[in-house]
């Protein structure tokens, strides 16, 4: 038999999460049973803690360690933007799936650590804990990890939306063009001699002005996809602004 029981009710930018019969009005009945706190019961329905803001229980602010009794109302509301992380500086951590938002971000000149093979959950949240970095993935059981440092869910699949939510959401320091996108290393001025091994006859020709990964050792130069990325950059930094 079901105990008396608690209402809860989220906001829309949450209802993504839950169940597809609850999308709609964004409420919830759940059993009170004495013990679980508020943050289990929104994950138990869901949402990541990582997407939640501040919590209400019958109008006043409640913490997430909370627990609800019979007949209190609670309230979800979406996490305050700009978030402000704990720790400095703001540095990210992405999963697999996250490879063209990881390039876009270093591009940007944000400290972004990306595997490109899936190492699996355990090892992502130890290492978003062991560095310090915000978690970035959809997977929300990856989210609800408790040994991770941050997280954050990215709400799109397209690129270009990605990149703007988070800019929107964490606002970090943009510093363009200093970043390897291959590997997060940091960029340095080099002599066409110092990357000669790496360019090609017609690249040799045509360019004089280079740049070098300080780890990775990458060279970089204005070839053929500049005007793309400068395109990347200006619109992000033009939405940064607005």
């Amino acid at each position: 038999m079901n105990g008396p029981e608690i209402h809860v009710e989220f906001a829309p930018e949450l209802r993504l999460f839950l169940p597809n019969g609850r999308r709609q009005d964004g409420a919830a009945q759940v059993t009170a049973d004495g013990v679980s706190t508020l943050g289990h019961v929104v994950e138990s329905l869901g949402v990541p803690l990582t997407e939640v803001g501040p919590l209400a229980v019958d109008g006043h602010e409640a913490p997430v360690s909370h627990i609800p009794t019979a007949g209190q109302s609670v309230s979800v509301r979406p996490v305050e933007r700009p978030q402000r992380v704990p720790g400095a500086p703001l540095r990210f951590l992405l999963d697999v799936h996250l490879g063209t938002l990881a390039r876009r971000m270093r591009l940007l000149g944000v400290d972004t650590a990306y595997e490109s093979t899936d190492i699996g959950d355990p090892a992502l949240a130890a290492l978003s804990a062991a560095e310090q970095r915000v978690m970035l993935s959809r997977d929300r059981g990856l989210l609800r990890r408790r040994e991770l440092w941050a997280g954050a869910y990215v709400y799109s699949t397209r690129p270009e939306d990605q990149l703007r939510d988070i800019l929107d959401r964490f606002r970090p320091e943009l510093r363009p063009w200093t970043r390897c996108t291959a590997c997060n290393g940091l960029l340095k001025e080099a002599t066409k001699e110092e990357v000669a091994d790496q360019l090609e006859g017609g690249t040799q020709r045509s360019y004089d002005v280079f740049a070098q990964c300080t780890e990775c050792k990458r060279a970089y130069w204005k070839g053929a996809h500049h005007e793309q990325l400068v395109a990347i950059v200006e619109r992000a930094l033009a939405d940064y602004a607005g």
